[in-house]
């Protein structure tokens, strides 16, 4: 076909062609083995965009031999459904295997979409796979998802991008006719985010805006500039979902208020799911207001709620309260800091034994081992505190939340200083 774009061109037809996910699909693979096997569950492929979601479902239909239909979240209905449900049964054949029924985007199926599709999946009329870019326990519904199998893709790593890149070198008809001088990679990796499809967008587009030349050069400067000039043309698949929501959330962490309404707007008008952009304040209220400012975490668990019952259009008015509000707030990142140092220490450390007045004794035998020993009631003590050790002996002092300078935290400081006498430094 004139003028297919690269990654049409270069799609895999089967297990050995694909890239990237190896973890799941390469030799002796957990989705691999079911795949050979001829045994495949109905199963829920979560992932970002153009890590080979769709391609994956086309491999396993055509390795099977099954039907395959399809359906797109976006522009189907329930009438959608079950018509094909209904084509699924009537092909229905002794000994056959049952019709693949791929949906793409299906976080955006209705209840009553995802309702309709329960009886095909139990009854083995259709073998779901479904797509989705979010978290799948948020947004398809229990029952269903109890009868899918969850597998989760990554992001191509630097070695599976440059793979694709000398496939596509090495393999395409139309870039094996030209002259293709690569002085430099990391441009090209960087601005694909791991993303298949846009790797090879930007070596179309690339290669497109140096027609006539001979050799095309591609490095870091030349990717950059023509980048720039077609930045439309390189989003054109609506592939700036991931761009747009960091620029929101930064804005929000850089205190301005209106970056953060203008990356909101976007999000709205180019029909971004209200739930997805209100568990983003979720996060951004807990990573970056934190403790300099609690109320935060609260006034973004009631725009969750209030968004999800109100939805659009009203829900951009919710929106846009929560994130003024975040935006405007002082920040601070200890909660999320405290967290990770903990988990760094964990998984340096190992399981380190709590210390023996920490644990209960619901034992005699217990008991007598020491278990609960010396420990100190706190509330029996004047202001319901008293000194004792809640660490390991090998973590003792070892502060893991430093309290930033903003007021709620100066007034943290003061009373774990209080407390702690220069325990943990404070």
């Amino acid at each position: 076909m004139p003028n297919l774009p690269l990654a049409e061109r270069l799609r895999p037809r089967n297990l050995d062609e694909y890239i990237g996910q190896k973890h799941l699909v390469g030799k002796g693979a957990v989705l691999r083995r079911a795949i050979e096997s001829g045994r495949i569950p109905s199963m829920i492929l979560w992932g970002p965009p153009g890590v080979g979601k769709t391609t994956l479902a086309n491999i396993i239909s055509n390795l099977q031999g099954r039907a395959f239909y399809s359906l797109s979240a976006i522009s189907s209905g329930v009438k959608d459904v079950r018509d094909t449900i209904d084509q699924a049964k009537r092909q229905q054949f002794f000994n056959q295997p049952n019709p693949i029924l791929f949906i793409d985007e299906i976080h955006r199926f209705s209840k009553a979409q995802q309702d309709s599709l329960l009886g095909a999946v139990e009854q083995g009329v259709v073998t779901l796979i479904g797509a989705t870019t979010e978290n799948p326990s948020f947004e398809v519904i229990s029952p269903l998802l109890s009868r899918c199998q969850v597998y989760v893709l990554k992001s191509l790593e630097i070695s599976d991008l440059d793979e694709l890149l000398t496939r596509a070198l090495t393999t395409d008809f139309d870039l094996k006719q030209l002259d293709i001088k690569i002085e430099e990679k990391e441009a090209m990796f960087r601005f694909s985010g791991g993303d298949a499809r846009k790797l090879l967008n930007i070596i179309d587009i690339v290669v497109g805006a140096q027609e006539g030349k001979s050799p095309i050069v591609i490095n870091n400067q030349i990717v950059e500039d023509i980048l720039q000039e077609n930045l439309s043309i390189y989003d054109k698949n609506g592939e700036m979902h991931y761009d747009i929501i960091s620029a929101f959330i930064k804005s929000i962490r850089g205190s301005d208020p209106n970056g953060a309404v203008y990356w909101l707007a976007r999000m709205i008008d180019g029909g971004e799911d209200v739930k997805f952009i209100a568990r983003r304040l979720i996060i951004s209220a807990s990573e970056d207001i934190g403790l300099a400012n609690p109320n935060a975490m609260l006034l973004a668990n009631t725009c969750f709620e209030s968004v999800n019952k109100i939805g659009l259009p009203e829900a951009r008015i919710i929106l846009s309260e929560c994130a003024i509000y975040l935006a405007s707030s002082p920040k601070s990142n200890s909660a999320y800091m405290a967290i990770n140092e903990a988990l760094s220490v964990v998984k340096e450390k190992g399981n380190l034994p709590v210390p023996l007045h920490l644990r209960n004794a619901p034992t005699k035998m217990m008991e007598k081992m020491g278990y609960g020993r010396d420990y100190k009631y706190s509330h029996d003590y004047e202001g319901h505190f008293v000194e004792q050790d809640f660490l390991p002996k090998e973590l003792h002092g070892h502060a893991f939340y430093v309290p930033q300078p903003n007021k709620q935290e100066d007034g943290l400081r003061a009373r774990l200083k209080n407390w702690w006498k220069g325990r943990y430094g404070y």
